[in-house]
C-alpha cells in the first residue's frame, strides 16, 4: 500500500482513502515501516482488560477447594459435570472468610459464577434421582 501510494505522489494518501477504500492510518502506518525499514508490529492481544486470575493467580485453585468440599456429580452419571449447592455469592464469602482474601480486591460474584462454569461446576440444587413408577398411569378410558 505505501508503495503505491508513494508512487502516487503528493495527494496519494487522500487519494488511496477515497478512491481505493485504504485506511488512512494504515497507509501511514505502511509509509513509516518503508521509511524506517523496520516492521511496527501492534501489540493488539495485549489490550483489553486482563483477566481475574492474572491480577489473583491462586483464585482459581482456591475456589476449587471451597466447592469441591460442597459438590457432587450428577445422579444418574450421564454427565460428567459436577454439582454444587453454593452460589457464586456464597464462594466469594468464603473466599474472604477461609482464604484472606479482601472485599476490594475480589471480582463480583458474576465473575465467580463466570469461573465456576469453566473450572466444569453447575450451580444448582442436586436432585434425588426418583425411581420409576411399577405401573403407568391409568387413563379415563381403562376404568371400567
Amino acid at each position: 500500500m505505501a508503495r503505491v501510494v508513494k508512487s502516487l505522489g503528493r495527494g496519494g494518501q487522500s487519494y488511496a482513502e477515497k478512491e481505493l477504500g485504504w485506511n488512512r492510518v494504515v497507509i501511514r502506518k505502511g509509509m513509516h515501516e518503508l521509511d524506517s525499514g523496520i516492521v511496527c508490529l501492534n501489540n493488539y492481544r495485549g489490550r483489553g482488560r486482563k483477566r481475574a486470575e492474572a491480577h489473583l493467580p491462586n483464585l482459581l485453585a482456591a475456589i476449587k477447594e471451597i466447592v469441591d468440599g460442597q459438590s457432587q456429580t450428577d445422579p444418574t452419571f450421564r454427565t460428567t459435570r459436577l454439582y454444587t449447592r453454593l452460589s457464586a455469592a456464597e464462594v466469594r464469602e468464603q473466599l474472604i472468610a477461609q482464604k484472606g482474601y479482601s472485599d476490594e480486591e475480589l471480582p463480583c460474584a458474576a465473575t465467580i459464577n463466570s469461573k465456576l462454569n469453566e473450572l466444569g461446576y453447575r450451580l444448582r440444587t442436586v436432585l434425588k434421582s426418583k425411581p420409576e413408577k411399577k405401573f403407568p398411569k391409568q387413563t379415563p378410558s381403562s376404568h371400567n
